[in-house]
Parts: structure tokens; sequence; C-alpha cells
């Protein structure tokens, strides 16, 4: 009997081959937003290896949006000709393009990890960042982030309704509105990043709006038939933060609105956060959203074992499991967890004869 991590996910018009999907991991690797041969190669083994979907990195709507100067931008047209070459092979492989767009809010202009994850200030080719509210990530930071004003606002929604205009263009078949991990959706949505007194502050309903009214944008451009996700962070792992009861009421309106499936993660919001890790840490999420918003989850954090994720799909605790970290260390990892569950799937043609 075929195991459920290799069987068929189908979502609106896209069918992806099997329930493993790649997450959008941050390479540091682009030069103003534009992607090269590495994300090429990056994004196309993991195709080759097997996954159904693949995710493209945190893209930045915006140069302001980027965590780094290093990251993938798609706020201009001539970023989208690199990016359809990479789909183009991505799609050659059986698999599914999806791309994440995203705005790192107060936690943008710093390092690349391997240059130390500092924050950027003006003469280090940093730039202004902008948030919900003037509340800095660490205390020591060379200058404020500004809240956003009306006008701030309006531009970030537009950044990511012109981005998903580009991100048809470009060929993706999955979109996924980044609202989790402390960036800039997130820190509107949590009352420990936003003490805002405007109708985007206060309560449940105002904090919520901004995410909404950029899912409205998205969705004017964003094909009806094709599927949308947004990410978010169940809990921020403090006190008087976002929470999972919270995390549960806005995934039962994303789901009214129009979204097909919620990617669960958590934390990412406060620098004294206190996360509790272990194997699949963050299924738990997955499996109350599902449950009690009645909306499709993904699965991830420290989900590394083919038996593992196996066993969150049998048990009804999410319905798409995405890989990070593992998919890092093993770019073929659906083609060995096949072989694991003996399931007999298919394999590039040029890798054929190891296959036994």
């Amino acid at each position: 009997m075929a195991s459920q991590l290799f069987s068929p996910f189908t979502l609106k018009n896209i069918t992806l081959k099997n329930r493993i999907a790649i997450s959008p991991m941050c390479q540091y690797s682009a030069l103003d937003g534009f992607a090269n041969d590495w994300h090429l190669v990056h994004l196309g083994s993991r195709a080759s290896g097997g996954a159904g979907l693949i995710i493209q990195e945190a893209t930045a709507v915006s140069p302001e949006a980027r965590i780094s100067p290093s990251d993938l931008g798609i706020w201009k047209d001539e970023h989208i000709e690199k990016l359809k070459q990479i789909n183009a092979f991505i799609v050659s492989q059986n698999s599914v393009p999806g791309i994440q767009l995203a705005h790192a809010g107060r936690k943008a202009s710093v390092s690349a990890p391997w240059d130390g994850n500092k924050k950027l200030d003006f003469a280090q080719g940093g730039w202004q960042t902008f948030s919900a509210s003037a509340v800095p990530y660490h205390d020591d930071e060379p200058f404020l982030p500004e809240a956003l004003d009306q006008n701030g606002i309006q531009k970030v929604i537009s950044d990511f309704k012109t981005a998903t205009k580009r991100a048809v263009q470009a060929g993706y078949k999955v979109l996924e509105i980044h609202a989790a991990h402390g960036y800039l959706l997130h820190q509107f949505l949590s009352p420990l990043t936003n003490i805002r007194t405007d109708e985007y502050g206060g309560s449940f309903e105002n904090r919520i709006r901004f995410t909404i009214e950029i899912l409205e944008a998205v969705q004017q451009e964003w094909p009806k038939d094709l599927p949308l996700f947004v990410r978010i962070s169940a809990t921020d792992w403090a006190e008087n933060g976002w929470n999972p009861e919270e995390s549960v009421k806005l995934s039962a309106i994303l789901k009214e609105k129009g979204v097909d499936l919620i990617d669960v993660s958590s934390g990412g919001l406060v620098s004294h956060q206190k996360i509790i890790l272990g194997p699949g840490y963050q299924v738990p999420f997955a499996e109350k959203i599902k449950k009690e918003a009645s909306i499709l989850t993904g699965a991830v954090g420290l989900i590394t074992e083919a038996g593992q994720a196996e066993e969150i799909l049998k048990n009804g605790q999410a319905d798409l499991i995405l890989f990070a970290r593992e998919s890092l260390r093993n770019p073929n990892l659906a083609l060995d967890f096949a072989k694991e569950l003996n399931d007999d799937i298919q394999w590039p043609k040029q890798y054929e004869r190891a296959k036994n």
C-alpha cells in the first residue's frame, strides 16, 4: 500500500506528486535582488531530488523589505528572467515552483549569517527599517524602526500586489504570503510589537487588518485557480504575545477569504522568546489549526525522518510536510524517503542506475 507521504495532493488546479515540500530558506546569495546560478542549482537540485513542491526563499517585495542586502527580490521587472529559467527547470522535473513574498520590517538591514547577522547602520550600507511601531528587535540597535504611516502602509500593500503580478509572469504556481517569524506582517499581528492606537492596532480585528488587506491585494493579481498559502507563527513563545487561539481565529478568517493552506511555524518575533525544542515540536500547532479552523495545514520544524513525516499525515495532524534544514543536508531526501517507505517513485532518468 502506498504511503501517505507519497500520495498526490491536489490544491485547486495544481496536483503535487507527493506531500513533500521544500520550505523557503534564505540563501543570502543575491546581488540587488537578482537570482543567479546558485539559486538555480539550489532549488533545481531539490526538484530533481523528488520533492513535490519547491518554495523559493523569502523574496522581498521592495529593496527595504529585504532581510539582508543579499536577499532575493521581485520588486522590478528585470528580476523575472532568471526566475523564469529556474521555474522552468523545476517544472521539467515534474515538481511545482512556489514563491514566498515577504517584507522583513524591523528585522531588515542585517548582514548575512556568516557575517554576524548584525544590524547594518547607514554607513555600512544599511537602510531605514519599518514596523507596526517604533520598537526595535534588540535594545542596542543603531536606529529605531519607523512606525508605518498610512502612506507607508499603502506602499507595502501596493508592493505586494505588483510583486504578485511579477510572480505570475515568472511562472510560479503556488504563492505564500509570509506573515511569520517576526517579519513585518507578524509585527502587526502581535501586541508585543504593535502598540498602535489607530485602526491597525489594539484589538485582534485591528491587528489582523494589514495582513487581510495584503491578502486582498495579492488576490487581485494571483489567478483564482492557483493555490495561495499564508505562513504564520502560531505562537510568539512569549508572555502576552500572539498565541495559538488567535492563530486559529485568523486561520478561519483566511480560509473564508480564499486561502488554501496555512503553513504553520512559530516564534521569531522577540529576542526573549523561550522555545521548547524537540522533534516535530511545531506539529501540534498545525494539528490544532487544521482541526479547529477546518483548513489544510503544512507542518514544519525538526521533521527529519520518513516515518515521522508519514505518522504526521496518517494521524491527520497536517496535510503537507515542509522540510528545511533536512533538505539542506540532503537534496535527495524525497528519493531516500521513498526507498525507506517502499514507495516506487520516478527518479530522474539520469540517476536511475543508482536507484537500487
